[in-house]
């Protein structure tokens, strides 16, 4: 082959390509220079190497959308020479029309340019590289049922009444308390239930490093346990089991680890890996060991944090105070915050004016893990919402405008997660293989018994999970727990408040609810299903050979063949193989018979057969398929 035809096929000029070729130590004098067809197929593999290097390294940040205009100008062209090549492959537009982030990598990568959308001011802040890690306190968050002792638990810790201070000795806010040991500090955040826990998280903010659930000696794992331990499972943190009131005369610790088994918790004593221990918030009994647990499980997940960077927090409480105005707790992740920094805090921005810690004394800054209370924003954050420390007043405005109208253009087009009829369609996109429900039922015997019916539905392919399970009607906590792992929320039985389907409606969440347990296993089953690879059936129709190829201006490389077993026939699947390999997989795009387009051509005659495959050459064998589509069916 000549190296001028071997330009033409990598469609590139002839002098580029010796050019190209020289610097891969290629020995060629001119374009008249000839390879053999094993040295000319390194070349086109080590070219095309060479340009995707080419490209990668060639970047070029722009704003999306960006005009045909200025997009010229990025890639140092004049907009009517950009305007005539994308005429030349079919693309039509005009010099000031909007290209989205596709469009113009495709047009950009026609000139070896890699386009990279770029990074806002609030990303270059985000972005930055940490420098200086240092270990950390853990945070920790206590979970459980209400009334089981987890305020008791933190109230004996710090050695201050925090419960007197609250209705009936029941946690009515979120506090975030850091407690000082000889063995390092710890952070924990007192929260009113898993649902806040959840809502933080559903916001994008893990604030928690390690999980106490609180369970009663005296009254075991109670519904609101089981769900407070699946919303700690499903942030995937580490979990520790405070069995409390020990000190009470008709306890069963047993009893309780054989509740926490049930529900796949089993305690390292019985073989497990939940490190359980018992406590007492009112003798005092254990706490310590839990605070060395904590501790313990903090040096194995090695915590560290760049104590040097612009600050980074989560908002732990925000609320509108008489005197203060906007007051905001806040549990630093990275960095200092200080007094006098500018800041942006989900829709709101503002200047800390001033700082207290846990117990109310005024501070001026505040290191990783440590929570405080800060006053200056122009509005009351979200729990969860992201707190970041940013250079001046204009990035802080700036920021929070732009979130402000990505704010709105969400409540145009709210987010929509997973539906029983659109799982195939996902797990085409995402490779999605497991298949999440939040499973409720009218009464315990009937949740096992669907949820048993439910795990017998065979798939290897496909894992169902289970993501939580409960007796009553479908809640709050449900929806929350669903838009946080992407589950479908399924109740046998059960009512379905008009609040519950509308907040479930306004976060994109399918609930259903079924009445009669076949239809219910039926749905899930037909769900699953369509979660499988479909089976590919192909049934040989015919084999032909390339005589001669023709290279035709209008219909491009055209192969002259002769049908030799069988039939070929338009649309049909293909393959081209040289040397009993397969070159080239397709479809049969064109097929005539002389000068006409004809569906089909039987054995014996001649045809044109186009496969949109450049290089194909005389001596190709084309077997050509028909190929059905078989769903596949759990049996």
């Amino acid at each position: 082959m000549r190296i001028h035809e071997l330009a033409k096929e990598l469609n590139i000029d002839s002098k580029e390509l010796i050019k190209k070729l020289k610097d891969l130590n290629f020995p060629v004098k001119n374009h008249m220079s000839s390879v053999d067809d094993e040295t000319a197929e390194v070349i086109k593999h080590e070219i095309e190497a060479m340009d995707k290097r080419e490209i990668e390294s060639n970047v070029i940040e722009v704003d999306f959308p960006i005009t045909v205009k200025d997009l010229a100008v990025k890639l140092g062209k004049k907009s009517s020479e950009l305007l005539g090549d994308l005429i030349k492959q079919g693309k039509f537009f005009t010099i000031n029309q909007n290209l989205d982030e596709k469009m113009s990598s495709e047009i950009a990568y026609f000139y070896k340019v890699n386009l990279k959308k770029k990074p806002s001011r609030e990303e270059k802040i985000l972005r930055v590289e940490p420098k200086n890690l240092k270990k950390r306190a853990p945070i920790v968050t206590l979970m459980g049922h209400i009334d089981h002792g987890k305020t008791s638990i933190l109230d004996y810790i710090r050695k201050s009444k925090v419960t007197e201070k609250e209705t009936g000795g029941i946690t009515q806010h979120i506090g975030a308390y850091q407690v000082v040991l000889d063995k390092g500090r710890i952070t924990f955040l007192d929260t009113p239930g898993h649902e806040t826990f959840t809502a933080m998280r559903a916001r994008g903010a893990n604030a928690t490093d390690i999980v106490v659930i609180v369970v009663a000696a005296d009254e075991g794992v109670k519904p609101q346990t089981i769900e407070a331990i699946d919303h700690a499972k499903a942030a995937g943190v580490p979990i520790i089991v405070a069995i409390n009131k020990i000190d009470r005369p008709n306890i069963n610790i047993d009893m309780v680890k054989q509740q926490l088994s049930k529900i796949e918790l089993v305690p390292e004593d019985w073989g497990g890996k939940t490190t359980t221990l018992g406590v007492s918030a009112k003798t005092g009994e254990g706490i310590d060991q839990l605070l060395e647990l904590i501790i313990l499980h903090a040096d194995i997940l090695e915590l560290k944090a760049d104590f040097e960077r612009m600050a980074l927090g989560v908002v732990i409480e925000g609320r509108l105070s008489k005197g203060k105005g906007s007051i905001a707790t806040i549990l630093v992740r990275e960095g200092k915050l200080n007094v006098g920094d500018w800041c942006v805090c989900g829709l709101y921005w503002g200047r800390v004016r001033a700082m207290y810690d846990d117990r109310g004394q005024s501070c001026q800054q505040a290191l990783p893990s440590f929570p405080a209370e800060i006053s200056g924003l122009n509005g009351v954050p979200n729990p969860g919402e992201q707190l970041i420390v940013v250079p001046d007043e204009k990035s802080a405005r700036e920021i929070a405008e732009k979130r402000r109208e990505e704010a709105k253009s969400k409540k145009l087009s709210p987010k929509t997660h997973l539906k029983l009829e659109d799982l195939y369609k996902k797990v085409k996109e995402d490779n999605l293989k497991q298949f999440k429900i939040i499973l409720k039922a009218d009464v315990g015997g009937t949740l096992e018994a669907v949820e048993g019916a439910l795990r017998k539905i065979p798939s290897k392919e496909v894992e169902l999970v289970i993501t939580h399970k409960g007796v009553g009607a479908v809640n709050s906590s449900d929806v929350l727990l669903a838009e946080v792992t992407d589950s479908v929320i399924v109740g046998f039985k059960v009512t379905i408040d008009g609040q519950i389907r509308e907040l479930a409606k306004r976060k994109g969440i399918e609930v259903r609810s079924y009445q009669i347990v076949y239809e219910l296993i039926d749905d899930v089953k037909g769900a699953v299903e369509g979660l499988l690879t479909p089976q590919i059936k192909r049934t040989f129709l015919g084999r032909a050979r390339i005589k001669t190829v023709f290279n035709l201006s209008k219909a491009g490389i055209i192969a002259g063949c002769i049908v030799e077993k069988g039939k070929v026939t338009r649309g049909s699947f293909c393959h081209v193989f040289r040397d009993n390999e397969v070159i080239f997989e397709g479809k049969v795009q064109t097929l005539k018979r002389v000068k006409d387009d004809v569906k089909e051509v039987t054995e014996g005659l001649e045809c044109g057969i186009g496969v949109n495959y450049d290089k194909i050459k005389d001596g190709d064998i084309i077997d050509v398929f028909r190929e059905e589509t078989i769903a596949r069916r759990l049996k």
